[in-house]
């Protein structure tokens, strides 16, 4: 295939492969060169009329645009503005694909929720001790054997210095990774000074198993990283005890993120997660969509899709307020797409939107939750979070996620402390990048179905979660960062 029409009421094609000056596709000549992952008019468009992607405005046309040219930044604007009034239209439930019970080689742990890995995490309270954290990560990998899969250090530079919200932010999605089913063993390193107190971080952890869970004060250890490795050989003692058996799939949480996108994300890798997060949730299993400003634009489709008038307010609220933190800012709330966004072919944030909530399939929206709060409800959760990669992916991990399927158009070596399945939304990425990339939904923009594509995605998440190291996990391309929108003393 040389181009497609994704929807009936689209007056533009994307281009599969770069369409040349003088050649036809579709009935329409090309009027110049248009880029793979680009736009094209299928139709006249006159200035100001809509241009239509994925049978939705994605702006409107700043000039004329002739049938045959392309369409793109220099010649479209968006029609988004601020905080918006929506009305509750609740669509016919879509019907989930029936497939038979799956399971997975987990780890199941003590409070029954299943583990895909069987880790030692080192979580600093405070970057001040970040450089310890890492140090007795360097130190003590010969702890790594058995059925221990890593140790690591997730080190950040806050816990310190910091007032009101972003405080509390830090201080719950520490706590949030510290839960974390993957960590089977979690060593707290504290200075001992800092604003983010032993004290606080205990309150908000709430009730925790002293064998899984221990603390270390550098201020008052004589010799920190002494004391610090014989806490880690303690966790390794009883991490070591978990080994892997026979799970039900139902029992997976799976984050759903996008970066790096290009014009084929909402064509190819971006649908292929929507297939398989359907088929997830039709096996009793959950998948997180976040990245709330990549919603703007495209958010009526998934407030209609809500449960029930509860959960579409919670998402109103969301959405609405997330585009009072840009306002609060001075900023407006279509500034996206990022310029490798722009030379990929997404040409506004309503495109990318659009292209961006395809990852979250047909399913209902159950429920929405907070940053750092934990997925409860199974199916498919709206998560509340920036697009910024490392920021959402730490946030999807927070929430419970067991791996992070990551669709890209350019590519990112990156990963989260969830392990972090790159998925590409064409060939030459996949051949080009294939030390980052685990999975090619390429092979759609040559006539894979969709479901098709969905169903080999499932099969090889299975595969990951049961012990498959991705490609992140092998470079040990693994970090977290904090969502941060206040001042730092």
């Amino acid at each position: 295939m040389k181009s497609i029409q994704i929807h009936v009421k689209d007056n533009v094609l994307v281009a599969l492969s770069d369409i040349q000056k003088g050649e036809t596709v579709m009935g329409v000549t090309a009027l110049e060169e248009i880029p793979s992952g680009h736009k094209m008019a299928l139709s006249d468009i006159r200035e100001g009329e809509n241009v239509v992607k994925y049978g939705f405005p994605i702006g409107h046309a700043a000039c004329d645009i002739s049938k045959g040219k392309h369409v793109h930044t220099h010649n479209v604007k968006t029609n988004l503005s601020g905080a918006l009034e929506y009305t509750y239209d609740k669509a016919e439930a879509a019907e989930l694909p029936e497939s038979e019970a799956r399971t997975f080689m987990g780890y199941l742990r003590p409070d029954g929720r299943a583990a895909v890995r069987n880790e030692i995490w080192i979580i600093p309270t405070v970057g001040c001790v970040n450089s310890v954290a890492e140090k007795l990560a360097r130190d003590n990998q010969r702890l790594v054997s058995g059925t221990i899969d890593g140790l690591h250090a997730f080190t950040h530079p806050y816990g310190c210095s910091q007032m009101g919200e972003d405080h509390e932010n830090t201080k719950k999605l520490l706590c949030a990774l510290c839960r974390h089913p993957n960590a089977g063993g979690v060593l707290v390193l504290s200075l001992g000074c800092e604003n983010l107190t032993i004290d606080q971080f205990k309150a908000e952890l709430g009730a925790w198993d002293e064998n899984r869970v221990k603390f270390l004060a550098c201020q008052e250890a004589e010799d920190e990283y002494e004391e610090g490795g014989g806490l880690l050989k303690e966790l390794s003692a009883y991490v070591s005890q978990f080994k892997r058996q026979p799970l039900p799939a139902s029992k997976l949480i799976i984050g759903m993120k996008c970066g790096g996108s290009d014009g084929l994300s909402g064509v190819t890798a971006n649908p292929v997660v929507g297939a398989f997060s359907d088929l997830m949730i039709a096996q009793g299993g959950s998948t997180i969509l976040t990245e709330v400003p990549e919603m703007f634009g495209a958010e009526t489709i998934l407030m209609n899709r809500c449960k029930d008038e509860t959960i579409f307010q919670k998402t109103v609220q969301m959405i609405n307020d997330f585009k009072q933190y840009y306002i609060r800012h001075n900023q407006v709330v279509y500034e996206n797409p990022s310029p490798g966004n722009k030379a990929g072919g997404i040409t506004t944030l309503e495109d990318k939107s659009l292209g961006c909530v395809q990852k979250g399939g047909s399913a209902p929206v159950v429920d929405v939750i907070g940053y750092a709060e934990r997925v409860t409800v199974p199916g498919l959760n709206l998560l509340t979070g920036p697009g910024n990669d490392l920021v959402s992916a730490t946030a999807l991990t927070a929430a419970g996620a067991h791996l992070i399927l990551f669709t890209t158009g350019r590519g990112t070596p990156f990963g989260a402390p969830a392990p972090t399945i790159k998925i590409s939304t064409n060939n030459r990425l996949y051949e080009h990048k294939s030390r980052w990339i685990d999975f090619n939904a390429g092979p759609v923009a040559e006539g894979e179905s969709i479901p098709d594509a969905g169903q080999r995605l499932f099969d090889a998440v299975i595969e990951y979660a049961s012990g498959k190291k991705t490609k992140s996990e092998k470079d040990n391309c693994r970090g977290i960062a904090i969502f941060k929108g206040g001042v730092t003393l």
